[in-house]
């Protein structure tokens, strides 16, 4: 028999009841995902996703976003303007009930809105629970109500009548500043993030406008309206592409009997990488999900059906793949869905099952027709998955090659690793190092224990410009698949990664940056996982060394700093030297600024937004010279902090 004992302190006091927002204050990442800067912005996406649903309702058209000087964020919509009317069950006005209790809102009660976004409808008082203040304002029935809330969402001013407003005025407005005691890494908002998230959402909202303000710099005005929807995002997208054919493969459509809407955009440019994006209510599922499968199916089925009618493929032949039919395809699908459920907390994968089939069918449908009434585009967009056909089946024999190389082959390999003894990955660093009189320097003045050198001749091949059957015959991407030991493409597995820190370390000048951007490009389009994961950092050797005799006085590593190291040295005899390569520094040097991990400085490199990395990787590494051009010149002042 159990022995009975004591409670041991554990008693019904030792149960804590949060009351009304104090749960979202005390767990914050429970609800935004993190108090970062990410989380800071997404305050901002959850407030215009109630706007946006208010639009996707039939009731607004336009939604004014505006950032002050002082970080306080203000959206207003000409909706309907949110109900004020005494809440049943709570006893205080629908406004109030809105911003102060979890889970309430026009989207569970299935009448208001038929889709929506944003956190499960928890978003609007989220908000408020992680803001110093807020404040909404209603335009409704020719009158201006106010309610104000303070310190994590306290009720300061109940809903009350300000003025009057003309009858047809209506809409809401919310201005909220965010809490500097929950976002304790600042409350900064970030000018290029807002930018991209609102021209993204009225790319998916055809014919809604939204006007961005940032006054902070009076310059940065934006409106985005596009009455095109996803087939002028399409042209966004393959703007520094050559597209295959010019008609824009588009279909909206809506399934009669789960009232699920199905709005595809799709067209062919030149190059050889898909950019195949999807979204459920606006959200973009970067994992995908039944959406993507049900088209990718349609795609598989009518394009190799249409090729065998046709003759393009013949009997004894094996079908186009999706990954065939996926080179140089840009794509974009967007459902919106009454009941969406994801994979995750972060909703990176919609899996609802009965999606795949109407996405499936609908999209089916319409390519069927497309290609039955265009022949000439019908014909392009099969040869050209029929030459990335030939182009997959040559590459899997270069992949085979690559696989049948081991760990104890490397020596052998032209980038003749320099392997570390440690066999633990979590330790373990590999360094990209261009040249081979710079990979010797490396060598002798690394750690043995725990970094590698692999050196590079040259300039790898860009990949951007390239197939798989060339790239996989490269000799120095294959060193370097063979070296990280994760495999590649579709087939790569983190936990073999035999270094986490991968480092590119080139020379602090203008082919070295190319280097650089070649290498990043590789990694980006073939281990782009590793990426994610954050594996990848770029070395920061120094610029300058400012010394006397044989003493070193002090190594600069931009042109600031030695402007700088002068005036602090002003009234001393130093001479300097400017390195212009890695092969300049001995392995002392090398060792104690770029290798040390107690001094060196190493950027991570991260993706902030899948969508702009492949616009920049097209732009920097493709044929259009001016796009680059333009692009360096408007960037070049921030080369010092830049990440991908």
């Amino acid at each position: 028999m159990k022995p009975v004992r004591e409670h041991e302190g554990y008693t019904s006091e030792d149960i804590q009841v949060l009351e009304g927002l104090e749960a979202v204050r005390l767990r914050p990442g429970m609800y935004i995902g993190t108090t970062s800067s990410k989380g800071l912005h997404h305050l901002v996406w959850e407030i215009v996703d109630n706007s946006i649903d208010e639009a996707l309702a039939g009731f607004a058209t336009k939604i004014t976003i505006t950032v002050d000087d002082q970080e306080v964020v203000t959206v207003e919509d000409d909706g309907r303007g949110m109900p004020v009317g005494i809440h049943e069950k709570t006893g205080i006005s629908a406004v109030e009930t809105i911003f102060t209790v979890l889970h309430a809102g026009g989207k569970f009660g299935g009448g208001a809105y038929k889709v929506s976004g944003g956190l499960h409808g928890v978003g609007a008082s989220v908000v408020n629970a992680l803001s110093s203040w807020l404040e909404v304002r209603v335009f409704r029935d020719g009158k201006i109500y106010y309610v104000r809330f303070e310190n994590g969402g306290h009720t300061v001013e109940p809903l009350k009548v300000i003025g009057e407003c003309d009858p047809s005025h209506t809409g809401s407005q919310v201005r909220f500043k965010a809490d500097p005691a929950i976002f304790k890494e600042g409350t900064t908002y970030d000018y290029h993030t807002l930018f991209e998230r609102f021209r993204q959402i009225a790319f998916l909202n055809k014919g809604i406008r939204i006007d961005f303000h940032y006054l902070k710099d009076e310059s940065k005005s934006h409106t985005f309206l596009y009455e095109g929807g996803l087939r002028e995002y399409i042209e966004f997208l393959n703007k520094e592409k050559t597209v295959l054919h010019p008609e824009i493969l588009y279909c909206d459509e809506v399934d009669k009997d789960t009232n699920i809407s199905v709005e595809i955009a799709m067209q062919y440019n030149d190059s050889y990488n898909p950019m195949v994006y999807s979204f459920c209510n606006n959200i973009n599922t970067n994992e995908g999900g039944t959406h993507e499968e049900g088209f990718a199916l349609a795609i598989n089925r009518v394009i190799n059906k249409y090729a065998r009618d046709n003759d393009f493929l013949k009997k004894d032949e094996e079908n186009l793949t999706t990954e065939d039919l996926k080179e140089g395809l840009v794509a974009l699908i967007s459902i919106k869905h009454p009941d969406p459920q994801y994979e995750g907390q972060t909703k990176g994968k919609l899996g609802n099952a009965e999606v795949r089939k109407i996405v499936s069918t609908i999209y089916g449908e319409y390519l069927s027709r497309f290609l039955l009434e265009h022949p000439a585009d019908a014909k392009i967009i099969i040869d050209k998955a029929i030459g990335a056909s030939k182009a997959r089946i040559a590459a899997k024999k270069a992949r085979e090659m690559t696989r049948r190389k081991n760990v104890l082959e490397i020596s052998s390999l032209p980038g003749k690793l320099v392997d570390c003894s440690s066999k633990d990955a979590s330790i373990s660093e590999i360094y990209i190092v261009e040249g081979n009189s710079a990979g010797g320097s490396a060598k002798m003045g690394r750690d043995a224990k725990f970094q590698a050198i692999l050196p590079l001749r040259g300039k790898i091949l860009n990949v951007e410009k390239a197939r798989q059957q060339r790239i996989f015959d490269n000799a120095e991407i294959r060193s370097m698949i063979t070296a990280f030991g994760c495999g590649f493409g579709d087939e790569i597995d983190l936990s073999k990664l035999r270094y986490h820190k991968i480092v590119i370390m080139t020379d602090a000048d203008v082919d070295g940056a190319h280097i650089c951007t070649l290498m990043l490009t590789f990694l980006y389009r073939f281990l782009k996982p590793v990426v994610e994961g954050g594996y990848v950092y770029i070395a920061m050797p120094p610029l300058y060394k400012l010394f006397r005799g044989q003493r070193t006085l002090k190594y600069c590593y931009t042109d600031e700093e030695l402007e700088e190291a002068k005036e602090e040295f002003s009234g001393e005899k130093y001479d300097i030297q400017r390195y212009k390569g890695l092969g300049e520094m001995d392995p002392e040097q090398l060792w104690e600024t770029t290798l040390d991990p107690n001094v060196r400085t190493l950027k991570k490199v991260t993706i902030q937004d899948a969508m702009d990395a492949d616009q920049v990787f097209s732009m920097l590494m493709g044929d259009d010279v001016d796009p680059r051009r333009n692009f360096i010149i408007e960037n070049a002042h921030f080369a010092k902090n830049l990440d991908i």
